[in-house]
Formats: C-alpha cells, sequence, structure tokens
C-alpha cells in the first residue's frame, strides 16, 4: 500500500508541475513574439501591410500535448486512463488472490502447518511468499498469453485500452472456468436469474465468485487428506500414554516429534507442491 501511495503521489506532482510551468512557458513566449520587427520596404517596392503579423502576435499561445499518433486508433483520454490504472494497483491484491491460484495454495500451506502442530513454523511471511512465488509458477502460460495477445498491441499502438482489457480478460477466464465446478457457476447464474447461458458468454461477475467458492472447497477439501496421517498419529500417541498412565503428559508435546519425523522422511513439502501444482487443470 506503501509503494501505491508514493505512485499515486509521484503522478500528482507532475501533474502540478505541468499546470505551473504552462503559464510560464506562455509568458515567456510573449514578449517573445511581441517583439516581431517588421522590415522596411526597399524603396520603389510595395509596401507590405503588418497587420497579419500584428495580428498573429497578439494571439494568445497555446500548448497542446498530444500522446497519441495520428496513425493510431481512438482511445480514451490520458486522464481516463490514468484513474482506470489507479483503481486498478488498488484491487491488484484483490485481484491476485481471487482471480488466480493463489487463494488455493495459501489455504493448503496454512493446513499443512496446522496439521503437524506448530503454529509459527514455518512463518506467516513465508508460506504467503511460496504462494506467491507458486502462483506465479502456476499463472506464468496465462501472463505470457496475456501480454502477447493484449499488452504489447496495446503498447505498440495497434489496439485500443478497451479491446485490450477485454483481450486480456480472456485467458483468464478461461483459467477460471478450468478450475470451477459446474454447479457454483448454476448455483451463481441461478442467484443471478441469468437462465441457461452458454460457457462462452458468461460475464466475469458470474465467473470470479464460482471460482472462488471452488477454489475453497478444493482446498479443504485438500486439508481434510492432510490432515488424516497426523490426526492417526495423535492417536496412537494417546493411545499409548493412556496404557501407560501418563495421563499429565500432553499427547501434542509427544506426537510432535514423530509427525515432523514423520513428513521428513516422506520428503511432505515435496509432495504437497507437487500435489498443488499438478491439482490445477492445465
Amino acid at each position: 500500500m506503501r509503494l501505491l501511495w508514493r505512485c499515486f503521489a509521484c503522478l500528482m506532482l507532475i501533474w502540478l508541475a505541468a499546470e505551473l510551468l504552462a503559464p510560464r512557458a506562455q509568458a515567456q513566449a510573449a514578449p517573445a513574439a511581441s517583439t516581431t520587427r517588421v522590415v522596411e520596404p526597399v524603396t520603389g517596392s510595395p509596401a507590405t501591410p503588418a497587420a497579419p503579423a500584428a495580428s498573429k502576435a497578439s494571439e494568445p499561445l497555446h500548448l497542446t500535448i498530444n500522446l497519441e499518433g495520428a496513425d493510431r486508433p481512438a482511445d480514451v483520454s490520458v486522464a481516463v486512463q490514468i484513474v482506470v490504472l489507479m483503481t486498478l494497483l488498488t484491487l491488484a491484491p484483490s485481484l491476485l488472490i481471487l482471480m488466480t491460484s493463489f487463494t488455493r495454495i495459501v489455504i493448503v500451506l496454512g493446513f499443512v502447518r496446522s496439521a503437524i502442530g506448530v503454529p509459527n513454523a514455518p512463518a506467516n511471511q513465508i508460506i504467503v511468499g511460496l504462494s506467491l512465488f507458486l502462483t506465479f509458477f502456476i499463472m506464468g502460460p496465462v501472463f505470457d498469453q496475456m501480454n502477447t495477445e493484449a499488452i504489447q498491441p496495446y503498447l505498440s499502438g495497434t489496439m485500443t485500452s478497451t479491446v485490450a482489457l477485454d483481450k486480456a480478460s480472456v485467458p483468464l477466464k478461461s483459467f477460471m472456468l478450468r478450475q470451477t465446478r459446474t454447479r457454483d457457476l448454476e448455483f451463481f447464474l441461478e442467484l443471478g436469474r441469468f437462465g441457461p447461458t452458454p460457457v462462452k458468454d458468461l460475464s466475469l461477475r458470474v465467473v470470479i465468485p464460482a471460482f472462488v467458492l471452488s477454489e475453497l472447497q478444493t482446498s479443504f477439501q485438500m486439508g481434510f487428506l492432510l490432515f488424516l496421517p497426523f490426526l492417526v498419529i495423535d492417536l496412537l500417541v494417546s493411545s499409548v500414554l493412556m496404557a501407560l498412565g501418563m495421563m499429565m503428559m500432553p499427547p501434542v508435546v509427544v506426537s510432535l516429534p514423530f509427525k515432523l519425523l514423520l513428513f521428513v522422511l516422506v520428503d511432505g513439502w515435496h509432495l504437497v507442491v507437487r500435489a498443488l501444482v499438478e491439482s490445477f487443470h492445465p
């Protein structure tokens, strides 16, 4: 958030500087235009009227800034583009969390930490960082397609911003639809009273909440499967302690080393990351 506010402050400073320098540029250009000299005609030649030059000198100067070339298609104004860009930057964390694979990854990694029984290892920063880089790894083909079909044509001037946004949403929408259950799409279509709608005509207002609901369901199912082996270890340790009459000994303290040993022996992080990456349909 601090980076977003710094970017916004830089844009405001640039805009204020442009507004302050424009009157000075006009004031400096006006005396230069007023010092235009009228050359006296040579004897014997007809005198040229100086009225047009005087009228041109008296006209106010105008500074025109155009960021679009004449050969580029019509596009929205720069001010509107800046507002849209700032809005996207503000919503970037939500878009990254809810429209990519980040949700499933961070929830499953949190379940792994809870199942082992160590609440602070790994730390939240490590889990979020690993989830973020795994998200970039999984979403790489989607981001490359968005860059090829939308961002690069827009930067080269062959595509307007509106068309670029529509083109960029197609790969992301296709990714979300591949991970979304049909019943979740039908659920939100029923809530919105849209009626039967082809998949290609589904709007993002239906696809995004259905995708989030499917991701929550899938991540909780994976978390339940991760809890089972560690739950078995806790039950065995509790039974052994009860049989030995050590009822005052907390079972969690005894079972924690065995759970860590099991997780290390089976290469748990490798298995968890592999299962997460392969759970997303290409």
